[in-house]
């Protein structure tokens, strides 16, 4: 019989509908029995993609017996991370608290008030290496509460104020100063694995993706260019389909765990587009199509917006579509000297590297026909079984892949990317939003739902204002002020500055938080500076840099110290202190002027052109001689205008 998840949207929470857990979603309905009850709460919190989140529920919340014991003692409430971003944040902070580490599966036990006491990750069904199994903390922990109740909640009480992120920060004393920025790059560099790449020599290694940019933006390219090489040569890389699993296993970026999500790939689309245009190397460009392939063929949906990931699992087991045998290989191929080729090329050819499989690395230079040994491989993979889809659409992840596919439309002259883009904007646009107007976070099984946080907001700012940037239709810049508005009205705190991460009329929880970093996505607060600094350069609007500083002004001097945790905080605080070049492209037959602006990278500029219908930059600007013409400005004024490539090319 199901529970009470069977009517949610989430994969995640579907995946659990039918277990003989008595679950509720997170809401007021299991808030309040619990609070009348005096009963304690178990919140249980995952996503559709993480491996050890099917393996505890097979263990253990589809046992009868486990499952009684939990629906006896406390009120269980099942969340997805990715929907409800807020929930997990606070809970995430508690364990990590608690225990020093944290992961999902998360596990919380709380108070009727949902104040969190115990907290853990993966329990076993038995116990195991020290650990206690998932029963034993169920009785253990009701048994406390049944016994030690005031101790409990005293103890809850002090770790309230850790629960509320960063929200109790106070601005910097000192000024922002620029060498700030030289010294967050010494900080990465002290950390970098000049060997294998990226800002640590541990596993597991997460790809930085935020500081490879900020690195990009100051001219460092050796660090930068090194560490994508690295990543796109390893096994985190799909050799075969394009696209990057979430993390690697190991140091060397060889064994991933497999999971593919959207943000990731959105953002890293975008890394290697910009690696391409600062280097000319082929091999960034093509890892950049590829994964935007990927992304468009694997989770576009039919309206235009993107699932949110593919699992790492396929027939219970971790890896399976994506790991290959020599065999297998000789037989998709059907070709000996293909196959040769390809057990070279894919490291194939040595011992084997992930439980008597090979996951496929790039271990050699590309042979001769490649493309065709990836699409035959790719053919032949597609028959197997395939990993789920979480298909649920996320207004936050969404914007982050219309970011990437209108900057690379733009650069890499692409119309299918910028078409793309556009259908996922107007998709976002359209269906994510209430009868009111107010940006909605989920959509799936045509309903959208929950209110939208300031990640939503703020990358969706980003996106539609790169979007403007590449069509030139003003409504995306009109859409783009909306947000703004909608960011400074309800997220804006007034005391101290910055923003929070939830609206000032959404559910109230134990903690109105401000997220701080931008791994493994920028935070809200880091997109909605960037936004704003990049909207008051299009706009002249000073209470635009005016709120972005307030976010600025909080991180500035703590960023250094952690670049690679604030990568996105510190491409704003970039972008803040560079002499920004404001251009407006005006008139007849603008593409070579436009293709000036968009072949090379350039962090430091904004650009508009189009009709000029609500678009400030434009305001005044005409043609010469019936000519296109260029107009490049710093804080609106502006040099005489141009109308020859070669002349826009050495203003800028």
């Amino acid at each position: 019989m199901s529970n009470r998840l069977a009517a949610e949207t989430s994969p995640y929470l579907l995946q659990h509908a039918e277990n003989p857990v008595d679950w509720y979603p997170w809401g007021e309905e299991a808030l309040g029995r619990a609070r009348r009850e005096g009963k304690p709460i178990l919140v249980s919190i995952g996503y559709a993609a993480c491996h050890w989140c099917h393996v505890m529920e097979r263990e253990s919340f589809e046992d009868f017996a486990v499952a009684a014991l939990m629906n006896e003692r406390f009120v269980c409430i099942k969340v997805d991370r990715e929907e409800r971003p807020d929930v997990d944040a606070i809970y995430m902070d508690a364990v990590q608290a608690m225990t020093g580490r944290g992961g999902w599966p998360l596990n919380a036990f709380l108070t009727p008030e949902a104040v969190p006491f115990y907290t853990g990750t993966y329990w076993p069904p038995e116990p195991r290496h020290g650990m206690p199994s998932w029963s034993q903390v169920v009785i253990g922990v009701a048994d406390a509460w049944h016994d030690q109740r005031a101790e409990i909640e005293e103890t809850g009480r002090q770790i309230l104020p850790r629960l509320a992120g960063a929200a109790a920060f106070e601005p910097a004393a000192a000024e922002i100063d620029p060498a700030e920025l030289d010294a967050a790059v010494a900080t990465l560099r002290r950390g970098y694995d000049s060997e294998h790449g990226g800002f640590s020599r541990s596993a597991p290694k997460f790809p930085p993706t935020s500081a490879i940019e900020f690195l990009l933006r100051r001219g460092e390219r050796e660090m930068a260019l090194h560490t994508l090489r690295a990543m796109a040569s390893g096994g985190m890389y799909d050799q075969i389909g394009g696209g990057f699993a979430r993390y690697s296993v190991d140091a060397r970026w060889v064994i991933p765990h497999f999971e593919k999500m959207l943000y990731d790939n959105a953002l890293l689309a975008r890394a290697y587009l910009h690696a391409f245009q600062v280097s000319g190397e082929p091999f960034f460009e093509r890892v950049c199509t590829e994964t935007l392939d990927w992304a468009l063929r694997d989770l576009r949906q039919q309206e235009g917006g993107f699932a949110s990931a593919l699992d790492a699992d396929s027939e219970g087991v971790e890896g399976r579509f994506y790991v290959w045998t020599p065999a297998e290989l000789r037989t998709a191929l059907g070709d000996d000297a293909l196959a040769d080729a390809a057990l070279a090329h894919f490291g194939m050819d040595g011992e084997p590297n992930f439980e008597g499989g090979w996951t496929p690395v790039r271990a050699t230079t590309d042979p001769d026909r490649l493309g065709e040994i990836k699409e035959r491989l790719r053919a032949h993979r597609e028959r197997r079984v395939w990993p789920a889809l979480d298909d649920k659409r996320l207004t936050a992840w969404n914007a982050l892949m219309i970011s990437a596919l209108a900057d690379a439309g733009a650069a890499l002259a692409r119309p299918d990317y910028r078409d793309a883009a556009v259908a996922c904007a107007e998709f976002a646009w359209r269906d994510l939003r209430d009868s009111d107007g107010r940006l909605l976070r989920s959509f799936n099984r045509g309903q959208a739902r929950l209110g939208a946080y300031l990640e939503d907001h703020a990358f969706l700012l980003e996106a539609l204002l790169t979007l403007y940037e590449t069509t030139f239709d003003p409504r995306w810049f009109a859409a783009a002020r909306e947000l703004a508005e909608t960011i400074l009205a309800r997220f804006s705190d007034t005391e101290r500055g910055g923003f929070f991460a939830t609206a000032d009329d959404h559910e109230t929880l134990i903690a109105r938080r401000k997220e701080l970093e931008d791994a493994p996505i920028p935070a809200g607060g880091s997109a909605a500076a960037f936004g704003l600094l990049r909207l008051a350069a299009l706009t002249g609007e000073h209470r635009y840099e005016e709120a972005a500083l307030g976010v600025l002004r909080l991180l500035h001097e703590l960023a250094p110290q952690h670049p690679a945790a604030f990568g996105h905080l510190l491409q704003a605080l970039d972008f803040h202190l560079a002499p920004v070049k404001e251009v407006a492209i005006v008139g007849p037959d603008a593409g070579p002027l436009e293709r000036v602006v968009r072949d090379a990278f350039r962090p430091h500029l904004v650009v508009a052109g189009g009709p000029a219908d609500g678009v400030p930059l434009l305001r005044g600007r005409e043609p010469v001689g019936g000519r296109a013409a260029a107009y490049v400005c710093e804080r609106f004024a502006c040099l005489r205008p141009v109308t020859e490539p070669g002349e826009l090319a050495a203003l800028l």
